[in-house]
């Protein structure tokens, strides 16, 4: 479970790469591949309501119960996850408007873009130096596989289901260097 919450970090950590690379290129004035960006987008929107929020949650939930005296790091990590969503849901209506050919201030975009990254990679650092260790410190093999039952049915094939809807994506992504986050 733990090694898949690994997984799952460095693969996300690929997609906010690929978002930044586009956001680089807007910030050069050129014009990105916003159906690639899209794609990222619905791939991690996807994936945030089908795999990765229940399985924060239910990891949030045992955690407060195995380790309360880490109480205030568990919730600012699951506040810091919702907040995530709705500033995606924006860029992602606003690549909807780029893609049937609307106005938008490309620098607004751009600046939206930047903060949505570098908010996500903040939260993947706490993941990674916070959550991980805790997890590591405060989980029995038996806790792990007790927390893999407890995920919502249908988690797992979700990522499946995922793989499947977007594979020259998720190519990539087995592909790609995972840069540090």
């Amino acid at each position: 479970m733990l090694n898949q919450l690994r997984l799952d970090h460095a693969n996300m950590a690929r997609l906010l790469h690929v978002l930044q690379l586009k956001q680089k290129t807007l910030a050069q004035g050129e014009r990105p591949n916003f159906k690639l960006m899209r794609e990222v987008v619905d791939y991690i929107l996807s994936y945030m309501d089908g795999f990765a929020a229940p399985l924060e949650r239910v990891c949030v939930e045992w955690l407060q119960t195995q380790a309360p005296e880490h109480l205030a790091l568990t919730e600012q990590m699951a506040i810091d996850y919702r907040e995530l969503k709705p500033r995606l849901q924006r860029l992602s209506n606003d690549i909807d408007m780029i893609l049937m050919d609307n106005v938008l201030p490309m620098d607004r975009f751009a600046e939206d873009l930047k903060d949505y990254l570098e908010a996500h990679r903040a939260y993947l650092r706490h993941e990674r130096e916070g959550l991980f260790p805790l997890i590591d410190e405060h989980f029995s093999p038996e806790d792990m596989e007790e927390l893999r039952q407890a995920l919502p049915e249908g988690a797992e094939q979700e990522l499946e289901r995922l793989q499947e809807a977007y594979p020259e994506l998720y190519a990539e992504l087995r592909g790609a260097d995972v840069p540090e986050v």
